[in-house]
């Protein structure tokens, strides 16, 4: 029996359609259901010509208003992938459904900054078009979640980003960081966002998490890589949407009826990181040391250089130090090597003398040394650990 022709229209630049698609081929290699897959060379979603395709079946991300209008109406089997709605009349009509939780999504976020003992909040998000309804529901949930609480919602949506205009664009959203009340808490609509928001702080030399502690949505590990300060994200059920999606499909294409179903799939938890740990903290001078700190610990930073960067000397800002957090300017160091460290650890195909240079340690060797004396055992052994809550 010839396998069923499935078109995939998801753009692969985007890590949650990514995480998607890689959610449709988990279901296939596990029931072992042989699809021919027809995608765009170049991953991305384009609906050209789509009525002539003679397939049999398609999964489509309906986020793009576009996708929607140009595949209804057709005579094969289509699942649709997309955001949660709060009103129930924005979901497509007769096509099966599988969404994403926006409303679950930020309610992580904002209960993990509350956690961290912050008392404002803001939502950095997308200017309203058309191919951003999911980014509107997540502004209207930050809303209304702040609205329950009686808290003043704080919401800015910025520009559109472009290499022409991305200078005045950082400059606005600088503008608007300085203007808000510290310390605070802001939800970034995605980790790219989030990004904007965590190089901006460092360009207006703004401490972070001690003045603006911050969360996306993706858990986007490229974003991870490209960031100084490690960011706290919420990581969507992308995969199991995925998963149900094609299960969906499998089921329509053996004769069910799934015409009504939607699938609401909450987010898998929140990836903690130093970008949302906020300690609260009265020096300024312990505030900027520790924004140094997380920047640039991966260089193997000294005590003198952290001082040199505040501005008094090492002495006097041991003191702050010590009177405000009961540790040295090396303890704080050291801490921040451990913590870079241990990430790296999670991934075993990093090799342990790349860990070690690239969480600051000045060789392989010390690093087992300082492993041994903080935990009584190697790195590896470490890495196999549970950790405990953050």
């Amino acid at each position: 029996m010839s396998p069923h022709r499935i078109a995939l229209l998801f753009n692969a630049n985007k890590v949650y359609d990514r995480q998607i698609m890689t959610g449709i081929g988990n279901y296939l290699k596990s029931t072992r259901v042989v699809w021919d897959l027809f995608m765009e060379e170049d991953f991305r979603s384009r609906t050209i010509d789509i009525r002539q395709w003679l397939g049999d079946g398609i999964i489509a991300d309906f986020d793009d208003p576009s996708v929607e209008e140009a595949l209804s109406g057709l005579p094969i089997p289509v699942v649709a992938v997309g955001g949660s709605y709060a009103d129930e009349s924005r979901y497509p009509a007769r096509i099966p459904y599988i969404a994403t939780d926006n409303g679950e999504l930020v309610r992580l976020a904002y209960d993990h900054l509350i956690k961290q003992g912050l008392c404002h909040f803001a939502f950095y998000g997308l200017p309203p078009l058309a191919g951003n309804r999911w980014a509107q529901e997540r502004e209207q949930a930050y809303e209304q979640a702040t609205g329950a609480d009686g808290i003043a919602s704080i919401t800015y949506r910025g520009s559109p980003t472009s290499a022409g205009g991305w200078g005045r664009a950082q400059e606005d959203l600088i503008a608007w960081m300085h203007s808000l009340p510290k310390p605070i808490g802001i939800i970034a609509v995605t980790d790219a966002r989030a990004r904007q928001l965590l190089q901006a702080c460092i360009a207006a030399d703004i401490p972070v998490p001690e003045q603006v502690a911050i969360v996306g949505i993706d858990n986007d590990q490229m974003v991870q890589l490209l960031s100084r300060i490690p960011l706290t994200s919420v990581i969507q059920g992308a995969e199991e949407m995925g998963h149900r999606a094609a299960q969906t499909l499998h089921q329509m294409l053996r004769g069910g009826d799934l015409s009504c179903t939607r699938i609401v799939v909450p987010p898998v938890g929140l990836s903690v990181h130093a970008s949302s740990r906020h300690q609260p903290l009265k020096s300024p001078h312990v505030m900027r040391a520790c924004h140094y700190i997380r920047q640039y610990v991966h260089l193997g930073i000294k005590s003198e250089q952290v001082a040199q960067y505040v501005g008094i000397s090492r002495t006097v800002l041991e003191e702050h130090f010590k009177r405000e957090l009961n540790k040295s300017v090396h303890d704080m160091i050291l801490e921040h090597k451990l913590e870079m460290a241990r990430g790296m650890l999670e991934d075993a195909s990093i090799p342990l003398a790349d860990v070690a240079v690239r969480s600051g340690f000045t060789s392989l060797q010390y690093m087992y040394a300082v492993f041994r004396r903080e935990y009584n055992c190697t790195p590896r052994e470490l890495a196999k650990m549970p950790r405990g809550p953050a």
